[in-house]
């Protein structure tokens, strides 16, 4: 336990007195700038209580604070310059995940909150920045709160003056009744199965003011914070739980910031007269990520005479450029006396502006005398888009012929057209096979707070013609401390086929056949796109289906509609299905069921840009059947941000009823996409990505398939592969 002398507690107050005494009489100029840090919960704001104070759009805080109660792990982002959000886990100190040791041993109690603020306008010369926001939504009553507070500043100081509910709001010095309750009636239960916004409870019980201020000293790195607590703590979960009041000798809380350059800082704080709280924040902005290249030299126009024809060794050396310089993998080059043709997949730049210039300049120096060259731009062989460059167009934008020229004007995108001509190279390979690492962990379970597994996974694949594909993965555990995941029955009553909780008998085989499959890829006249599959289409699953894409070029809309028939794999099996629905449990505990064969699928909207309020978006909106025979709906909305790095959450809601469907209600969860090119030094269109669902749960699971046609026609109207705007 950590504990703090009044008299410390007196000696920061001085130093505050002191400094805001310094600032009175000096000149605003002098100050550095004054940049917000984070509250002990993770957002910006002074120490317990929030300001109307937003980081920065894009900006990304990864952050801990501890006390003698409480731990605090949170992840801050600015979604939009109005929309702040933060994901966090609080450890208990002095409390137990359960009751029950063979279920959860020593791990403390773990809650898991979300918490939002809307800036409703900004500061003007006359009126203070105003925010208002939510604690906890959707969680279980350990802090959740609303409040609506403003901001402004005068000179080195930042002044916030607000009004809190619940967590924040439970001093009661505005209204409540502390006589009724602790929380003055507000109702803290929590609906169904927990993890659903209960709007009932919303801005009702203990209502409070709460404050404070902020202060940049002359020394840059250097914040202090003085804050007046809208909370008593009489309600806190500690004081509830255990009965043992938690120590509150003052309403005032006090603080200070050391940033650590511009990537992060340190809080010390010392709070309720009574607590020292101390924390750490590390910072990065989605927004200004820029890739650090050292990338092959952009090839200069310099043409070679003109020649009616190339050499076979001419034409192949030009593919293997192409490829190489230009990054059109798998290409094919055709020519048919006036028009080159070039048919690849685009792997190496997001841009494709960048792309096509260098492929233009390379068949241009070749020399030959053609009137225009046609890029098609492919994936998985299949036409995606289409661009025609007019060569004696280009050659005067190249040159600088005339005053303003740019590549634009020189070229034209269209629908995907066949190619003409000869085919006279190709840097084609129908066999693909690769190793990548897979690295998995998971926050927040009863057995620890932190697991993970690595591993790697071996790829391969081979193409039978340009639209089948015959393709497999084999997962090989390295490391683990999943052995420790003890989940096998659903604790809680409910009576769901086990499509995705069973995930514990999968994990513990050390090798694994994650997929073996063929997959049929085709395009229908202009727009529209299909597949069909069957084999093991993942590690849980084996079965068959299809899927067809209506995407218009350069649309923001795209529909989509898959439907599957898929039985459960069975764990231990390298190619073994389940054959009884009913499956007897170990040890006396009671059995469960299982997938032996069920029809799944879905419709699915595909929207950019929704309504044109908001921009960098993308919106997926799905109604369909589930893996455990639910039928719902699932919205899927992710941000991209100017350097392509993309967050997204997503909901899941089914005819389950919260019991059926057990803990947390509704399936949700979060996830960030991040291009490989911010993090290696060669350009690669390729991404990686990081998921986080709260809880593992069987309803509103959906079948995890290798292709989605949405990804694979991204070039159409780009978001996947969309340029890095910082560039």
């Amino acid at each position: 336990m950590m504990s703090f002398s009044s008299a410390s507690g007196r000696l920061l107050l001085s130093a505050v007195a002191l400094a805001v005494s310094h600032a009175v009489s000096a000149d605003s100029f002098d100050y550095p700038e004054l940049i917000h840090s984070q509250t002990d919960f993770g957002g910006v704001g002074l120490m317990q209580m929030p300001t109307a104070r937003t980081a920065p759009d894009g900006e990304f805080t990864l952050g801990s604070t501890y006390n003698e109660d409480y731990v605090h792990f949170n992840t801050s982002l600015q979604l939009f310059p109005w929309l702040e959000t933060t994901v966090r886990y609080t450890q208990v100190h002095d409390l137990l995940y359960s009751n029950d040791p063979d279920f959860s041993g020593d791990t403390k109690y773990t809650d898991k909150s979300i918490d939002a603020k809307l800036r409703l306008w900004q500061e003007s010369y006359w009126l203070p920045e105003l925010a208002v926001g939510v604690r906890d939504i959707g969680g279980t009553g350990l802090f959740d709160g609303e409040y609506l507070v403003g901001s402004k500043r005068a000179g080195p100081f930042d002044f916030s003056l607000g009004v809190g509910w619940g967590y924040m709001g439970n001093r009661a010095n505005l209204t409540g009744d502390k006589n009724q309750s602790v929380d003055c009636g507000r109702d803290t239960t929590y609906s169904g199965k927990g993890g659903s916004v209960d709007v009932n409870r919303m801005f009702t019980g203990c209502a409070a003011l709460f404050g404070g201020v902020e202060y940049q000293t002359p020394y840059a790195p250097l914040s202090l914070k003085l804050e007046y607590d809208g909370n008593d703590y009489k309600a806190d979960f500690i004081s509830t739980r255990t009965g043992i009041p938690m120590e509150v000798n003052s309403p005032w809380n006090v603080g200070a910031v050391y940033r650590l350059g511009h990537w992060g800082a340190a809080r010390l704080a010392y709070e309720r007269g009574a607590v020292v709280a101390a924390g750490l924040s590390f910072n990065t902005n989605f927004n200004q990520a820029s890739p650090f290249w050292l990338d092959d030299k952009a090839p200069s126009y310099y043409p070679a005479p003109t020649q009616a024809d190339l050499s076979d060794d001419q034409w192949q050396a030009l593919s293997h450029q192409l490829a190489s310089v230009a990054g059109y993998q798998d290409n094919q080059v055709h020519f048919d006396g006036d028009t080159v043709t070039v048919a690849g997949e685009q792997s190496k730049y997001r841009n494709q502006d960048t792309a096509q210039t260098r492929a233009a300049t390379l068949i241009a120096n070749t020399g030959i005398n053609a009137k225009q060259y046609r890029i098609i731009g492919q994936a998985e062989r299949q036409p995606i888009t289409e661009t025609v460059i007019d060569a004696n167009t280009y050659a005067a934008v190249a040159t600088n012929s005339y005053v303003g020229a740019n590549p634009d004007d020189a070229r034209t995108r269209q629908q995907p057209q066949p190619t003409s001509g000869t085919e006279k190279a190709n840097q084609r390979d129908n066999v693909d096979a690769g190793l990548a690492p897979v690295f998995v962990q998971s926050f927040g379970g009863s057995e620890d707070f932190y697991m993970y597994s690595l591993g790697v996974t071996g790829n391969a694949a081979a193409r039978l013609g340009d639209h089948l594909i015959a393709s497999s993965s084999v997962y090989v555990n390295i490391a683990d401390t999943y052995d420790k995941f003890k989940y096998t029955v659903p604790p809680d009553g409910t009576d769901l086929k086990r499509v995705r909780t069973l995930n514990r008998q999968y994990l513990e085989d050390t090798v694994r056949v994650t997929n073996v499959q063929l997959t049929y890829l085709d395009h229908w006249g202009d727009n529209w796109y299909t597949q069909t599959y069957g084999g093991y289409l993942e590690t849980m699953f084996a079965g068959v289906g299809g899927e067809v894409l209506y995407r218009p070029m350069d649309s923001q809309f795209a529909i989509g509609l898959d439907a599957n028939y898929v039985k459960q794999r069975e764990p231990g099996s390298a190619f073994g299905l389940f054959k009884n629905e009913y499956q007897p449990a170990e040890n006396g505990n009671r059995g469960f069921r299982v997938q032996t064969g069920t029809t799944t699928g879905h419709a699915t909207l595909y929207w950019q840009n929704p309504l044109g309020l908001f921009d960098d978006t993308l919106a997926k909106i799905s109604a369909g059947r589930y893996l455990t025979e639910d039928v719902g709906v699932t919205v899927d909305i992710a941000k991209q941000f100017d350097s392509g790095i993309t967050v997204g959450a997503y909901a899941s809601k089914t005819d389950l009823s919260a019991e059926e469907f057990g803990e947390g209600s509704f399936t949700k969860g979060f996830y960030v996409s991040i291009p490989f090119d911010l993090l290696s030094v060669k350009p690669t269109t390729s991404r990686g990505g990081l998921e986080w669902q709260p809880l593992q749960r069987d309803g509103g699971q959906k079948l995890n398939r290798k292709y989605s046609l949405y990804e694979v026609t991204d070039g159409r109207a780009p978001w996947f592969t969309r340029k890095n705007l910082n560039d």
